[in-house]
C-alpha cells in the first residue's frame, strides 16, 4: 500500500488537522499528565481515536478508511505527540498492521481484515520481536507448521504494542526453519485472540505480562505467547503464498518509521515551546534566561535541528506517496529526528534546571519518552547502516 491513493483536498486536510487540534487541547491535554504518570490504558481517548477515524486514517476509502496520504498522516502525529507521544503509538502500531494486510494481502484478506481494522473494534500491532531476535528478524523463533487448512504456531513474541488491550497482530513466523538464507523460510500471519465475529476467547494464545517502561506510558507493551495455537491459512497466511515475511515486514516498517520520526519532532516541538515559554519568564541577574547568550545558544540550536527533522519527515512522507522504495529517506527522518528529539528534551531538561525533573512539568516526560525514538522501528545504528547502502546503491559507478 502507498498513501497516495488520498481522495482529501488540501481544504480537507485543514479542517482535519483543525479538528485534531481541537480534540486535543479538549479532550487530551486535561487528562494526558494523570494517564502518563499512573500508566494508565487511555480508554476514552482510544474511543476518540475511533471515531476521528484515526484507526483507518492510510486504509483505502473502499475499506472505509479516510485513505490520507503519508504527508498529512504524519503532521495528525507530530500534533498528538506534542502533547501525549503514547497516543500516537496505540493507532501506528495498528497502521502497520493494517499496511501489510492491504500492501500485501489477498483480496479475501483485506475484504475481511480491513473493514475490522478501520472502525478499530479489531485493533492490533506488528509481532516481530522476540526475547532472543530483536533487529536481527531472520533470528526469529516463531514457528507456524501447516496442518490441513490450518497453521499451528508455538512461540513468544515480545514488546508488542497493542498487545493486551488490543486484539490481533501481523506476527512474522518461520514456515520452514530449515530454509537457506533464512528470511526465504518466514512467512507472515495475522491472528487475532478472539474471533473477529463473535469476540469470543480463542483458545493456544495468551499475553504474558504487560512490560514495565521507563517512558511511553499508558499505551501497553506486552508479550503474545502461542502454543498450540490454530488460524485457518486462507485468512491468516498473508499473500496466500509463504516465504514473503520477511520482506511485508520490512515494508511495514517504512510507515512505523515515518511515524516514529513524527513523533520525535513532536517531542521535540514540544519541548522547545516550553524552554522558549520558560526562558522569558525565569529570571537570573536581573533579566530573563532568554537574554543571557548560553540560554541563546541552546534555543539556537534547538530550534534549527528541530526545524531541519520537520522538513526530513516531510520529505519521507512524500517518497512514501510517490511510492516505490523509501527505505533511505524513512531512514534518515527516523535516525536524525529521533536523536534530535533526545537532544532538545535534554537540553530543555537544563534549560528548566531543578523544575525540568519535577514530574509537575511536561520536560521529564518528554525527556523519558524521546530515548524510545532511537530504537523503535529499527535502532539508529541500523538506520545508518540501510541510508549507506541505499546511498551507494543509488549512485553506482
Amino acid at each position: 500500500m502507498n498513501a497516495h491513493s488520498s481522495i482529501i483536498t488540501d481544504a480537507d486536510e485543514r479542517a482535519f488537522l483543525d479538528a485534531i487540534d481541537k480534540w486535543i487541547e479538549k479532550k487530551v491535554r486535561p487528562v494526558a499528565m494523570e494517564l502518563e504518570h499512573g500508566d494508565i490504558w487511555p480508554a476514552d481517548l482510544v474511543d476518540d481515536m475511533a471515531e476521528l477515524g484515526l484507526f483507518g486514517a492510510i486504509i483505502d476509502p473502499e475499506y472505509g478508511g479516510l485513505g490520507l496520504s503519508a504527508t498529512t498522516y504524519s503532521r495528525i502525529v507530530m500534533r498528538i505527540a506534542e502533547e501525549w507521544m503514547s497516543l500516537t503509538g496505540i493507532f501506528n502500531s495498528h497502521l502497520m498492521m493494517a499496511t501489510v494486510v492491504q500492501r500485501f494481502g489477498t483480496r479475501k484478506q483485506k475484504d475481511y481484515w480491513l473493514p475490522r481494522f478501520v472502525t478499530g473494534e479489531m485493533r492490533g500491532g506488528l509481532g516481530l520481536t522476540e526475547p532472543d531476535a530483536g533487529t536481527d528478524l531472520q533470528a526469529i523463533r516463531t514457528v507456524a507448521a501447516r496442518d490441513g487448512s490450518d497453521y499451528v504456531v508455538t512461540g513468544t513474541k515480545t514488546w508488542i504494542s497493542n498487545a493486551i488491550m488490543g486484539h490481533c497482530c501481523a506476527l512474522l513466523v518461520k514456515t520452514d526453519p530449515e530454509a537457506q538464507p533464512r528470511h526465504k523460510g518466514m512467512s507472515m500471519l495475522i491472528v487475532s485472540k478472539i474471533d473477529p465475529e463473535t469476540k469470543a476467547p480463542l483458545p493456544g494464545v495468551s499475553n504474558g505480562k504487560k512490560l514495565e517502561k521507563l517512558g511511553y506510558k499508558g499505551i501497553d507493551s506486552g508479550e503474545f505467547i502461542f502454543d498450540g495455537y490454530r488460524c485457518d491459512a486462507e485468512l491468516s497466511l498473508v499473500g496466500g503464498e509463504e516465504g514473503k515475511g520477511f520482506a511485508m515486514a520490512t515494508g511495514g516498517l517504512e510507515i512505523g518509521r515515518v511515524n516514529i520520526a513524527a513523533r520525535s519532532v513532536g517531542i521535540a516541538k514540544r519541548a522547545l515551546r516550553e524552554s522558549v515559554a520558560y526562558a522569558q519568564t525565569r529570571k537570573t541577574m536581573g533579566k530573563p534566561i532568554a537574554e543571557h547568550q548560553a540560554i541563546q545558544l541552546k534555543l539556537g540550536d534547538m530550534a534549527a535541528r528541530t526545524r531541519a527533522a520537520e522538513l526530513l519527515v516531510e520529505d519521507a512522507a512524500r517518497a512514501f506517496d510517490a511510492g516505490g522504495r523509501v527505505d533511505m529517506e524513512a531512514g534518515m527522518a527516523k535516525y536524525f529526528a529521533s536523536e534530535t528529539a533526545v537532544d532538545v528534551a535534554t537540553e530543555a531538561m537544563r534549560i528548566h534546571g531543578g523544575y525540568g525533573y519535577s514530574k509537575e512539568y511536561v520536560i521529564e516526560r518528554l525527556y523519558r519518552d524521546a530515548p524510545l525514538m532511537c530504537i523503535g522501528e529499527g535502532t539508529n545504528e541500523m538506520q545508518r547502516i540501510i541510508i549507506a547502502k541505499q546511498l551507494v546503491a543509488r549512485n553506482k559507478i
